[in-house]
């Protein structure tokens, strides 16, 4: 074929191929088709879109664009979910409930702004410390210290050095329930939406409807105070002092059987953590041993820590730990390799959570760290840049904290749990009641040699 053929058929084929096909569709009756091509852009992509032509901007308005983009993200992702329900447009979203109607493209196109606007707020707070605080004084009568925690939009459920449970509600900061029937410390705790078990230096485990607050069960197995415990989807595991790890399996409430009791470490468990493939736990003696979930048989022991470990998360391939070496390190747990060592704290790193993007860690220090996560998996990035920042009101040790995307909850000796709010911020704090003399002893604390 010659030069001239070539350019004989180019001329004949480009006006075929540079066809707009967004601006052709809707003439055909697939309008739908088109719409369904411009979904799939981004939101930098969607607003060049809409500048193209006027049909591409029909199109895209028509489709309500915008509002799929929100309701792909929300759908996707936790904060934007969670920003949805806080700021309340969700409402506005998906199928609309009973007497709300959706808003004109219009609203959409301008909300979406806003929201990363919010994004952006909340980020920045999270990386300046930029916070409002409130208080709550739990007064304790007796025995000062709040040893455990766990929360959500409608409640704290707090486990105190009393001796008792208490549950605080999320609007008024105010005791609404008080769990009485533990003989000792509320060393640890977890709840759904059916009950709440706790663990206690009276060595037992008791399991609580969450609703009215009645004791159902208790469970005497450990010989000493129950350190920590874990459920989900019908198995529970608790570890203990006496250096046990007790599986369990949960039928119901009240039907909650032992299937097989873990041992191999040499001083007391302090914490455990499982999935559908592994338990993991921490113990006073230096290691954390990784276990088979469906089996119970030991795996694997992750060395590394100078002293005794007094917590740890684990997720996917991920552990982090926290220990009386005043460190914290991650780990791959497939490999038992250790991947960073993170040191910042003064004294025993107590508690420590992560998600996908922070590590946050409270210590004996009284101080919390909020960590990059991301930073801290990249092996180029140097050490001094990871802190993000520390958080300082606790007047005592730090004994729990809780986060998400837009709060820390935390609990210390020093008898009060803060609420860290980096979405609503203010320079007022604000208390359940009028600020208390705090007085800050020596506490039990977990068997860390």
């Amino acid at each position: 074929m010659c030069h001239y053929q070539h350019g004989h058929i180019n001329a004949y084929l480009k006006p075929m191929l540079q066809r707009d096909f967004i601006t052709l569709l809707p003439t055909k009756g697939l309008d739908h088709v088109a719409e369904n091509i411009l979904s799939y852009l981004d939101a930098k992509s969607l607003c060049r879109a809409e500048r193209v032509c006027k049909e591409w901007s029909r199109v895209i308005s028509e489709g309500m664009l915008w509002k799929k983009l929100i309701e792909r993200n929300v759908r996707t992702d936790s904060l934007w979910r969670g920003l949805a329900e806080r700021k309340g447009w969700i409402k506005y979203l998906f199928i609309p409930r009973p007497g709300v109607t959706h808003r004109p493209h219009k609203f959409y196109r301008e909300l979406f702004p806003k929201i990363m606007k919010d994004i952006e707020a909340i980020e920045n707070n999270w990386r300046t410390g930029n916070h409002n605080l409130q208080r709550i004084n739990c007064r304790s009568e007796n025995s000062k210290g709040v040893y455990c925690l766990q929360y959500d939009d409608d409640k704290i459920v707090s486990g105190l050095r009393d001796n008792t449970i208490k549950i605080w509600d999320r609007n008024s900061l105010q005791c609404c329930k008080i769990l009485t029937g533990h003989t000792g410390s509320v060393l640890c705790l977890q709840y759904d939406d059916k009950v709440i078990i706790s663990g206690s230096s009276d060595s037992t485990v008791r399991v609580w409807d969450v609703n009215t607050g009645d004791m159902v069960n208790t469970l005497i197995h450990h010989c000493e105070a129950v350190l920590h415990l874990r459920f989900n989807n019908g198995m529970m595991v608790t570890c203990s002092k006496d250096r046990s790890i007790a599986v369990w399996d949960m039928t119901s409430p009240t039907e909650i059987a032992l299937r097989r009791v873990l041992v191999g470490h040499r001083a007391a468990v302090n914490v455990v953590d499982f999935d559908e493939k592994y338990i993991v736990s921490a113990s006073g003696d230096r290691t954390i041993k990784v276990w088979n979930t469906s089996t119970c048989e030991f795996v694997r022991t992750l060395n590394g820590h100078k002293r005794g470990i007094a917590c740890l998360q684990y997720r996917d391939r991920l552990v982090v730990s926290g220990s009386s070496d005043n460190s914290i390190r991650l780990w791959d747990i497939e490999c038992g390799t250790c991947l960073r060592i993170l040191e910042g704290h003064e004294e025993l790193v107590r508690c420590i959570r992560f998600d996908s993007k922070r590590i946050v860690s409270g210590a004996y220090d009284g101080k919390i760290k909020v960590w990059d996560l991301q930073a801290a998996l990249d092996i180029r990035a140097q050490t001094n840049t990871l802190c993000l920042k520390t958080l300082v009101e606790h007047t005592g040790r730090v004994f729990r904290l809780q986060f998400d995307e837009f709060q820390i909850v935390s609990s210390s000796h020093d008898d009060t749990i803060l609420i860290w709010d980096f979405l609503n911020c203010s320079q007022k704090e604000e208390s359940a009641t009028p600020q208390a003399l705090v007085q800050v002893g020596r506490s039990p604390s977990p068997d860390l040699t």
